[in-house]
């Protein structure tokens, strides 16, 4: 199968991905065989293939946001059939056995396995995942618009509800690329007012189109004081920003796994029983309830679209900032030489 592989991190500038021919994996117990059809590019794909998160494993496939059908089912796998559509995303499998597993934390699992980091991902015609870390996808989605739900959208809706943002309240999105994107429009559909705070004037605009109360610079002072914020820049300084502008009590979820620090501030920032809080992944509970809510509302998404061959230019233009939304790889569609 072809398959685009991280064998050294290198800056995105020196196409760290090998495209390259290498045998399709085969389902385990448990297991299901997956033909690709398309793979959404995230920023931490980009956070592995220049070392920012440092690796689990080399060489190791990236792409947690992964369509497909069902190619051949493992031993001792119920209620999927081969044909079947399925979503695999960031979490590949946790232990069950520990307390936090049993509390419906898995999330927290020290024991869990993430796809395209311990876990090959998506980038790539083929995919053995762990059946019961499948999801069923809506019928209203084709397979290229679901991809960026499998990440972007069910991290973003964790992070909404990390926030502690109660409907008809007042909310800020601090960065606006593809998760938040999709977390305004889980937000709209709750009644919140949503102010956005980001570089780009094309994302302020496409945050209004989107139902954004109020769009903005990180310079320009938010025009009121807010319920909640979540940030989506993975830079120490926004979360920063963020605090100044919630209100008393108000919390502030950092959408990140990986900033570069966070600067030295007053105590007055967080004091008033302010609130910080990290998103560490998300579980099954939340990608179901999101897909299922996804579907109701039903989320859009934005994306260019590049063929598995062009997966370093992706990641190149997700770096400097040139994707619309979101950057999905087109695995089944034709092979493009030179794009």
């Amino acid at each position: 199968m072809r398959a685009a592989r991280l064998h050294q991190p290198a800056p995105a500038e020196r196409a760290p991905l090998r495209i390259e021919a290498v045998e399709p994996p085969q389902p385990g117990p448990g297991e299901l065989l997956l033909r690709i059809t398309a793979c959404g590019v995230c920023r931490t794909d980009l956070q592995l293939a220049e070392g920012d998160l440092p690796a689990r494993r080399l060489p190791i496939i990236p792409g947690h946001q992964v369509v497909g059908r069902v190619e051949a089912v493992g031993d001792g796998v119920g209620g999927w059939r081969v044909g079947d559509r399925a979503g695999v995303a960031w979490l590949g499998g946790a232990c069950g056995a520990c307390s936090r597993c049993a509390a419906g934390r898995e999330n927290l699992c020290e024991r869990a396995e993430f796809t395209g980091w311990n876990r090959d991902g998506g980038y790539a015609e083929f995919i053995a995942a762990r059946a019961d870390f499948c999801f069923p996808l809506p019928d209203g989605f084709a397979d290229l618009d679901a991809a960026p739900l499998l990440c972007g959208g069910v991290i973003g809706y964790r992070s909404l509800r990390v926030s502690g943002i109660q409907p008809g309240g007042r909310l800020g999105l601090f960065g606006f690329g593809a998760s938040a994107s999709l977390a305004i429009q889980v937000a709209a559909y709750w009644g919140c007012e949503v102010y956005v705070v980001t570089r780009s004037r094309a994302e302020q605009e496409r945050a209004l189109r989107l139902g954004a109360r109020w769009a903005g610079g990180y310079r320009d002072p938010v025009p009121v004081p807010l319920d909640a914020a979540v940030t989506f820049a993975p830079a120490g300084e926004v979360v920063v920003r963020a605090l100044e502008a919630v209100d008393r009590g108000g919390t502030v979820a950092i959408n990140a796994i990986h900033l570069d620090r966070v600067p030295e501030f007053p105590y007055d920032r967080l004091w008033w029983e302010r609130s910080l809080r990290s998103v560490a992944n998300f579980t099954r509970q939340d990608a179901r309830e999101f897909l299922d809510l996804a579907a109701r509302i039903p989320v859009r998404t934005e994306y260019d679209l590049y063929p598995l061959e062009a997966a370093n230019d992706a990641l190149l233009a997700l770096k400097e900032g040139r994707v619309n939304g979101a950057a999905v790889l087109d695995i089944a569609g034709p092979v493009r030489a030179g794009a």
